[in-house]
């Protein structure tokens, strides 16, 4: 009994740790989220046209260019994570993504200001961007370093684990002002109330991250690169990032087509009702976050390969056959099944994959490579996945075009994972060789 008492008392300091790290995390990521969940409300307050096409993808321009600052924020807050520490920089993070969300929750809309309001949202989205493209990674790092042996896939997949709670809140907040305002009031201010609880959740979340201890292993480092010496370290392992990217691809298409693209594509595409689609976003994040912690614990037992491999190579794979079933007569149920079953592949796959990529980068630059590979596919890939899809369907006419962009991102990361654990296992091989050698050599 004394022995589980101890064990008890020492988990709890663990779950305190995590539970303030990724509370920051989670409010980062509501307040990214709702400018793609409210897309279709943004683009008429600041974009209007005479094209609800047009418009739509303006607003989702914008919301694109919010990922295109992520590689810029990966390699400078990248590297003054890596070099002042992991508590300072989660700091500096949250501070500069609630400066973005306090801009875009109280700029007037077109009709009051004209050409400056949409200036100031931009503003507002690359804000945000540039925070983003640390926070993840930032927020992974940590985890993995206070993770007990043998349990850092389940420690990390709470980074992923808060957003989805992000997207629960985004979703039910949505469920609600559609259920208690009429349309015309939701288009005239009631898409702004999830943004204003965003803001007046920041004090707390301050409070909450400011408590927050350094991790042992880094305090143990005794060298502290500086801001040079992590940009060559980057360059000179520009093949890992780059594999990273691909990895990472997967995961932010994904995540990006079955959480902030749901409401749009259940709304515009399949004529679903807002509240039909937000239940399924709803029900999405629920997935995603009873997936992505038990993927990644079973990734700690069978090792990160298999897990990848298998759930990139089915969606890559099933994604178009289970689109086009939903889109052949869409019903509030099909959409439901659907996004749950790439639910199960997106949480299954980031619950292996966001430890590995903290494994496979060097030690010494963790959190800015970490954050460069994951920002850079957000950048290229998954930020765009609402203006690709709402292209794709509009130049191809099928409405379950979106399918083949999520098949790709499979592609990319069975690729990327193939290639990258074959040149782990050579270079175990080699090492394992060399020491042969040498004990060999001393015989």
């Amino acid at each position: 009994m004394a022995g589980t008492a101890t064990a008890a008392d020492r988990a709890k300091p663990k779950l305190s740790t995590v539970l303030r790290v990724t509370s920051g995390n989670f409010l980062e990521m509501f307040d990214f989220f709702l400018f793609g969940f409210y897309a279709t409300y943004i683009s008429k307050a600041f974009f209007p046209s005479d094209s609800e096409f047009a418009s739509l993808m303006l607003t989702f321009m914008t919301f694109g260019a919010g990922f295109l600052m992520r590689p810029l924020g990966a390699i400078f807050l990248g590297a003054y994570v890596d070099r002042v520490g992991r508590r300072k920089g989660l700091i500096t993070t949250l501070s500069l993504m609630a400066l973005g969300t306090i801009l875009i929750a109280f700029v007037p809309d077109y009709k009051t200001i004209g050409l400056a309001a949409p200036l100031l949202v931009l503003i507002g989205r690359l804000l945000q961007g540039f925070s983003a493209g640390v926070e993840l990674g930032g927020v992974s790092v940590y985890l993995s370093e206070i993770a007990t042996p043998g349990n850092k896939g389940f420690y990390v997949a709470w980074q992923s684990g808060s957003q989805q709670v992000a997207i629960m809140l985004a979703a039910v907040l949505g469920f609600g002002l559609n259920a208690y305002l009429t349309p015309a009031d939701v288009q005239a201010w009631g898409w702004r109330v999830p943004f204003f609880v965003g803001c007046m959740i920041v004090p707390f979340l301050f409070y909450i991250r400011r408590s927050l201890e350094e991790t042992p292993e880094f305090l143990a480092r005794k060298h502290r690169p500086d801001a040079g010496e992590i940009f060559r370290t980057l360059a000179a392992n520009w093949q890992i990032v780059l594999l990273g990217m691909l990895m990472v691809a997967m995961t932010t298409i994904s995540f990006y087509a079955i959480t902030v693209y749901t409401p749009t594509f259940g709304r515009n595409v399949l004529k679903l009702t807002a509240a039909d689609s937000l239940i399924v976003t709803f029900c999405v994040a629920v997935s995603n976050f009873f997936w992505l912690p038990v993927m990644g614990a079973v990734s700690d037992r069978i090792g990160r390969k298999p897990v990848l491999v298998l759930f990139s190579a089915l969606t890559l794979f099933t994604t178009y056959p289970a689109l086009a079933w939903l889109v052949a007569d869409a019903t509030f149920l099909k959409m439901l099944v659907v996004l749950l079953w790439l639910s199960f592949l997106y949480g299954s796959y980031n619950g292996a994959m966001v430890v590995a990529l903290t494994e496979i980068v060097p030690v010494q630059v963790r959190t800015a490579g970490f954050a460069l590979a994951y920002s850079l596919a957000t950048a290229i890939f998954g930020g765009f996945t609402p203006l690709v899809s709402t292209w794709l369907i509009e130049v191809t006419g099928n409405k379950a075009a979106p399918a083949f962009w999520v098949a790709f991102g499979g592609a990319c990361g069975l690729v990327a994972t193939l290639i990258i654990y074959r040149k782990q296992s050579a270079a175990s091989l080699e090492a394992a060789a060399s020491r042969t050698a040498s004990n060999l050599a001393r015989s």
